[in-house]
């Protein structure tokens, strides 16, 4: 049977030599319907099939056994199991072909038929025997990335996850350019640290035609937008420069409407605070459909950051994300402090900076201790993060004193004291 193999080597089979001496050729197999014949049940196998069932291919696996993840493939009817050893024979008519069994005689033996009928085969045991060789593939978003390095598999899926990571993150950007659909997406930044935005949101930010950002949204990442890409300041500065909310669903709807894509980046989540919910609605009475990109909220993410736990076994069963905003004898305030003072769980205030004073004696008038602690934290997660501690009975002269500025999360509670930086 190693006959046809060793003619593949004689000078009247010349491809030999340039196998050494040439790349391999990268080519994309559409093997739907067309017959493709496995040998060997192990997890050689087990790896590859899954691949080969999503192109559609017909799968013959031949094999005295397998592993139970190949045998549910041959249960389910993804692949046809014939469990016998390999024969002369098997190949014919396969338009490609996986040698993978244990046996090197059975290798060599199937190698040689598929010269002989012209069938591309990869071997795994002996890549050099091989006419083909499997890639190092990954996927995503529709792209598929198929990596070959020659001899060094390891190498290869260094560079194929480096790839898939970049797609996937939205750090490499690969825009559609054919049947490009535009989209309007609310993008929750997090916290401030660009790398805590999500991969989602990084990606449909990478494709984005039009971005309308809020301050509070990862500005870095702006930096990183193509040139063409414009951006819009929809900056909320407290008693500055601001942008209405009206003009900024006008601005989602227009270049919505323009066919352009948009993503509207904002701090934190979407819905928590950031008044996600009226853009969606102006949105969907224009008639257009938007995606929502939930965000790592600021409430949870910036006491973590700081070292602090919104809650800890023993010492918090609860907490509440409070906007202080407004003040509590402000008659358009929502909040039913009363009630809050009597929570024995975490108190998470954000938006309060400036109004810190007169909730801690709203919370202290309804029974909160004043000796409870507190910690402000500014521009979380950020490069210019700072924590300052302070009670109920002091925060107004804290924050007073160390100049405490917004953004900053205000965290009431036990759990204050806890966590590596009490």
């Amino acid at each position: 049977m190693a006959e046809p193999a060793e003619q593949a080597k004689s000078p009247a089979h010349p491809q030999h030599d340039s196998r050494e001496e040439h790349p391999a050729y990268p080519v994309g197999l559409r093997l739907a319907g067309r017959r493709v014949v496995v040998l060997g049940g192990g997890q050689v196998a087990q790896r590859r099939l899954p691949a080969l069932v999503a192109a559609g291919a017909d799968i013959t696996l031949i094999s005295p056994s397998a592993t139970p993840s190949v045998e549910a493939m041959a249960e389910s009817g993804e692949i046809t199991w014939a469990r016998r050893r390999y024969q002369d024979g098997d190949i014919a008519d396969a338009w490609y072909a996986l040698v993978a069994t244990s046996d090197p005689v059975a290798n060599e033996s199937a190698s040689a038929e598929a010269e002989r009928t012209k069938t591309w085969c990869v071997r795994s045991d002996d890549a050099e025997a091989a006419t083909a060789w499997t890639p190092a593939t990954g996927r995503s978003e529709g792209v598929t990335v198929a990596v070959l390095t020659g001899r060094d598999p390891r190498r290869s899926a260094a560079v194929r996850d480096a790839i898939v990571e970049g797609l996937r993150d939205g750090s490499l950007a690969a825009p559609h350019s054919r049947d490009r659909t535009p989209f309007v997406a609310l993008v929750g930044g997090g916290p401030g640290d660009p790398d805590l935005i999500t991969v989602r949101g990084r990606r449909l930010l990478a494709e984005a035609d039009v971005v309308i950002a809020d301050r509070l949204g990862p500005r870095d990442l702006l930096d990183e937008l193509p040139p063409h890409v414009e951006v819009i300041d929809a900056a909320k500065i407290p008693y500055g420069r601001f942008m209405a909310q009206e003009a900024i669903n006008n601005a989602l709807v227009e270049h919505a409407k323009a066919g352009r894509s948009v993503v509207r980046l904002k701090g934190g989540d979407p819905f928590v605070f950031g008044r996600g919910m009226e853009e969606a609605q102006a949105l969907a009475e224009a008639g257009i459909a938007c995606t929502v990109v939930p965000g790592i909220s600021s409430s949870i993410s910036v006491p973590g950051a700081a070292g602090i736990p919104v809650t800890h076994r023993g010492v918090a069963h609860e907490f509440t994300v409070v906007s202080g905003h407004v003040a509590p004898d402000d008659p358009r305030s929502l909040v039913d402090w009363e009630s809050l003072a009597k929570l024995t769980g975490t108190l998470v205030i954000l938006m309060g900076v400036d109004k810190i004073g007169a909730i801690a004696e709203a919370l202290v008038s309804h029974g909160k201790a004043p000796d409870t602690p507190l910690a402000l934290v500014q521009e979380g997660t950020t490069a210019a993060q700072r924590r300052v501690d302070a009670t109920l009975a002091t925060v107004a002269e804290t924050v007073r004193t160390q100049d405490v500025r917004p953004p900053a999360v205000i965290v009431i509670g036990d759990v204050v004291t806890e966590g590596p930086y009490k």
